[in-house]
């Protein structure tokens, strides 16, 4: 027996709506800066190399969280875990608003990374709470949370920070972590894990789950690559579009950032085809979708209507094969063990983290020294990657 018998599954329509929710505000704290670093930089004096920093900083905390924070949800009690990170997260992001030098604030952006992993600890909460036949659903649901904070959050700081400042954005933002803190201390039921393992033997033990895990390592490798398209995609569009081909204001930027979110509805059906035994067509489906997506724009006139309908109807689609790539394989993660799920997770995040990490990199040189059409050409080549990989997958099983 590997936990508590009080912690026997149970997760109704309503709290699934709550780790929704809550997974949507805690990760949006991960991209408000990315369009504001400009106007935080300007404020603070930062160089060109430190304003950089604001977004990187924050990825590589939230890198850090994924390693040494959400392993402990396989180690203590997952509802103060989740809780203590929200707190903390908001205080982060207290100094961050308050801020008044570059050193300050970018220390304030490596915490906000690293606490905001509380978000992929309540995902695999859900996971533990959803009986069998329906985890699937229950974790696609939860995801689609996520991943509409994901979309949103750059969309709404920008609107935000148009109407007041950027200080008004972490200030708001701040405020929402301590409710949400609150409101989850009280309505999220408590989780004691069981394990035998120190928080040394967490550590240690995470390089071997990767080596004798083939399940997590397929499934890592092929949302990596799915990321990194994402990454590259959300990247470079806003340059493509505000370049003289398009010539959009950041208002209209924003706007079409809005409509990616529509690839979000993807996250309860990929979890109902995985409940039904359906993992491998429905990958199979994602990879070539998220590929085909990019091809879709390079059937039109650039800078033409038809050419933006076809940008903003490509990120609809490559927004939903990743969506549907990220629930497909939290899934399959998922039923490996229940006193695993938090480093299995972490593992899983880490990995898709870092390709969405260098598939942004990739894309910057590639717009600046091919446009749109080697930018392009490079983010429907990693899918494919990814498809030829899968391609090896005979009887491995999801």
């Amino acid at each position: 027996m590997n936990e508590t018998t009080s912690d026997a599954p149970t997760i109704g329509a309503g709290l699934t709506i709550v780790l929704a929710a809550a997974c949507g505000l805690i990760v949006a704290n991960l991209y408000y800066a990315q369009p504001l670093a400009g106007p935080i930089g300007a404020t603070l004096g930062m160089s060109a190399e430190l304003t950089g920093l604001i977004v990187t900083l924050t990825q590589i905390g939230y890198g850090l969280g994924l390693v040494f924070l959400v392993p402990l949800g396989d180690l203590v009690e997952n509802r103060l875990l989740i809780v203590t990170l929200v707190v903390l997260a908001a205080v982060s992001l207290g100094i961050a608003a308050l801020a008044a030098s570059a050193t300050v604030f970018l220390a304030a952006s490596l915490l906000i990374g690293m606490t905001c992993v509380a978000a992929q600890v309540l995902v695999p909460l859900a996971a533990h709470m959803a009986p069998e036949q329906i985890r699937g659903r229950v974790v696609g649901n939860v995801v689609s949370g996520l991943l509409f904070g994901i979309m949103l959050a750059r969309p709404v700081a920008s609107l935000i920070a148009d109407a007041a400042s950027w200080h008004a954005v972490f200030v708001l933002s701040a405020v929402a972590m301590f409710a949400l803190a609150a409101f989850l201390w009280f309505r999220l039921p408590q989780r004691r894990p069981y394990t035998r393992l120190g928080y040394g033997g967490l550590i240690a033990s995470m390089g071997a789950l990767v080596t004798s895990t083939p399940v997590l390592r397929r499934r890592a490798g092929y949302q990596a690559c799915l990321f990194a398209a994402f990454s590259l995609f959300w990247t470079v569009t806003p340059l493509y579009l505000t370049g003289p081909q398009f010539g959009l204001t950041q208002r209209g930027v924003a706007l079409f950032a809005l409509a990616g979110v529509a690839g979000t509805i993807a996250s309860p059906i990929a979890g109902r085809l995985a409940d039904a035994g359906w993992t491998r067509p429905a990958t199979a489906f994602a990879l070539i979708l998220a590929a085909g997506s990019f091809a879709l724009t390079f059937l039109a006139e650039p800078g033409s209507t038809a050419a933006l309908t076809l940008l903003t109807i490509a990120a609809i689609l490559l927004d939903y094969g990743v969506t549907t790539g990220l629930v497909l394989g939290q899934r399959a993660i998922f039923a490996l063990g229940q006193e695993q799920r938090s480093r299995l997770n972490g593992l899983f995040i880490a990995s898709f983290f870092m390709g969405g990490a260098l598939g942004s990199a990739l894309g910057g040189w590639a717009f600046a020294h091919g446009g749109w059409p080697l930018a392009g050409a490079l983010g429907a080549a990693m899918p494919l990657l990814a498809l030829a990989y899968f391609a090896t997958e005979f009887r491995a099983r999801d």
